[in-house]
């Protein structure tokens, strides 16, 4: 295969995978850690108004998620890749990154975890990946 259209694909299915965990993850967290009582964690309005009563356990799943998310998607990208395996992890992980910060105007948050969600969860995540596959 062409080597640009395997770089191509790589950050497509690498954006695709990392969704899909992530997604898996969002949806399972309430299953795992149940939300605080009273608040609906099926809308971005339900989420807004109850994020006062969150504790901080209710902030380890949306992590996980992003960062999971960042690292199954960087790792498909790395490995699908022909050339350039860093580049293209990382173009997954930018591409988490920016979706985290966007959520971050979406959500609101404690500072705390904005800071640990934007600082480890993508960059670093995308950066193993990576080297792990290698």
């Amino acid at each position: 295969m062409n080597p640009v259209l395997r770089n191509i694909l790589a950050v497509f299915v690498g954006l695709i995978v990392g969704s899909a965990v992530n997604g898996a993850l969002i949806h399972m967290s309430p299953m795992l850690i149940a939300p605080p009582a009273g608040v609906d964690v099926t809308s971005a309005e339900g989420l807004q108004a109850g994020m006062h009563l969150f504790q901080p356990k209710h902030f380890l799943m949306p992590f996980l998620a992003h960062a999971l998310g960042t690292f199954a998607g960087a790792f498909v990208a790395a490995k699908m890749a022909a050339t350039r395996k860093l580049t293209f992890a990382m173009v997954i992980a930018f591409f988490f990154l920016f979706g985290g910060m966007a959520s971050v105007f979406m959500l609101p948050s404690p500072l705390w975890y904005t800071l640990v969600d934007l600082l480890f969860a993508y960059i670093p995540m995308g950066y193993l990946a990576a080297r792990l596959a290698k």
